[in-house]
């Protein structure tokens, strides 16, 4: 089973992840955190596989929240994902190490397998966003 943390503000998007997921055999969402600030005791508590980490949130962006979780934790495999593309937040969490960075935007059916990918040690960049990773 993949361990999935959820970071969104959006109490209708986690929802929607939660129900995206448990329509699967091998996903389950072990926590959610609503802010950034959230995120590294949700990660030492759920302890999960993948963190699938929103961008923009009040408090604390899902970036800086990647840059104190990885900096305490490096082996956590983070999977943005995003409702705005903006090439800069890109390219920083390219360089932060994230795994992958999804569009909000893409087919649902899609983002469980960027998942499973990260999970599995790979790498899940969407479409929509590798024009803006450095070459």
């Amino acid at each position: 089973m993949i361990r999935i943390l959820l970071v969104d503000d959006h109490p209708f998007v986690r929802a929607a992840l939660v129900d995206l997921f448990a329509g699967t055999d091998d996903l389950a969402v072990v926590g959610e955190c609503a802010d950034g600030t959230e995120v590294l005791p949700a990660f030492r508590t759920t302890r999960p596989d993948v963190v699938l980490m929103d961008v923009d949130m009040p408090r604390m962006d899902g970036v800086e929240a990647t840059r104190v979780l990885l900096g305490v934790q490096p082996e956590a495999r983070v999977l943005m994902l995003t409702g705005t593309i903006s090439a800069a937040r890109i390219r920083e969490a390219h360089w932060l190490g994230v795994k992958g960075y999804v569009w909000k935007g893409d087919d649902p059916s899609e983002l469980t397998e960027r998942v499973r990918e990260v999970a599995a040690g790979g790498t899940a960049w969407s479409p929509s966003v590798t024009d803006y990773l450095p070459a």
